[in-house]
């Protein structure tokens, strides 16, 4: 929880702890997870481009799914993923807390409705292993 609550106060960045994620998801999931933990603070990326890194370019929806069943959303930054056009697109937390999360993070949002915009634009980055 210390973790967490660094986080939330802009003192942490990343968290440092041992996951064993192998009970409560599937292993398209534990990949999925995977990847989200490459996404640097401050940054977004699309369902489209997690996929891609997973060599799964049309499972998008299913990147999509596993992000919605999440355990840990701060911890396995899952807000950072938004639509393929940089809009949001849901939250387990609801959209208001995924706003939050990436404002806290230094990204702008025009709103916390569904298909407000990010800004900065969705940048891609590296997530191959």
């Amino acid at each position: 929880m210390a973790q967490v609550e660094e986080y939330l106060t802009k003192k942490r960045r990343t968290f440092d702890l041992d996951l064993d994620l192998s009970g409560v998801a599937t292993d398209f999931q534990r990949d999925v997870y995977a990847r989200l933990l490459q996404i640097e603070y401050g940054h977004v990326v699309s369902y489209g481009q997690v996929a891609d890194s997973l060599g799964k370019p049309d499972q998008a929806r299913a990147v999509g799914q596993a992000v919605g069943a999440n355990p840990i959303p701060i911890v396995i930054p899952c807000h950072r993923v938004v639509g393929s056009d940089g809009r949001l697109i849901g939250f387990s937390g609801g959209l208001a807390a995924k706003v939050s999360l990436l404002k806290l993070e230094g990204i702008d949002v025009n709103g916390a409705r569904p298909n407000s915009k990010v800004y900065p634009e969705v940048i891609p980055l590296d997530l191959r292993p």
